[in-house]
């Protein structure tokens, strides 16, 4: 499994340059929204995806919370959230086909909001629960999802996750997620930084085509 963290040239650059002076501003504290910003991407590099042709995306967004229930959304953010990850992969070169139709891959979308810190984040949550991407939702009732634990939110930052999982390649009932994406920093549930955000990870994965 590899993971790949994405952070802003010019936060690249302002860390270079407090090195060389430490009399200057601090660089962490003068960042523009944008800057703050962090896109990290996992895939299993076992897996070759072009030899992945058609996928599906969920209807609607899952909203995860621990002072909340869990529940699934269709804001305006979430909408557009839907469409600019189809139009990632259809530019990837897959084909966007209904979930009746057998896709090979799913596309499941969560916006993560949480209130205290060092809360860890495991995907394997959705084997089940109210809310959540259970396996049903894709077809394949009493399966669960596999992927390793990997991430660790800190003090009420709010995120966004993509995750994709395969579906032509089931074993010992479970779903495995091959390829996930995250969104963290400020502003990041912002309808206007999800082309943005959404391109950056996109970007950062070129193995991820068809």
């Amino acid at each position: 499994m590899k993971r790949r963290l994405f952070l802003a040239s010019t936060v690249v650059a302002a860390l270079a340059v407090l090195s060389v002076s430490s009399c200057r501003k601090d660089p962490l504290k003068d960042m523009t929204a944008e800057e703050s910003r962090i896109y990290v991407t996992n895939y299993d590099n076992n897996v070759d995806f072009k030899s992945y042709h058609t996928f599906s995306i969920v209807d609607s967004v899952a909203v995860l919370s621990n002072s909340k229930d869990p529940k699934k959304e269709s804001t305006d953010y979430d909408k557009a959230l839907i469409a600019a990850v189809k139009k990632g992969m259809q530019n990837k070169g897959f084909t966007l086909v209904d979930k009746s139709a057998k896709p090979e891959l799913a596309i499941n979308l969560s916006r993560i909001d949480n209130t205290f810190s060092s809360i860890y984040y495991n995907p394997g949550y959705w084997s089940g629960g109210l809310g959540y991407w259970d396996t049903g939702y894709w077809g394949y009732p009493g399966y669960g999802y596999f992927w390793p634990s990997y991430y660790t939110v800190y003090s009420r930052e709010r995120s966004v996750a993509i995750d994709m999982v395969d579906l032509k390649n089931k074993q010992d009932n479970k779903l495995t997620a091959i390829w996930n994406a995250m969104f963290r920093g400020t502003g990041v549930w912002n309808t206007e930084n999800v082309d943005s955000m959404t391109q950056a990870v996109f970007d950062q994965s070129p193995y991820l085509k068809h």
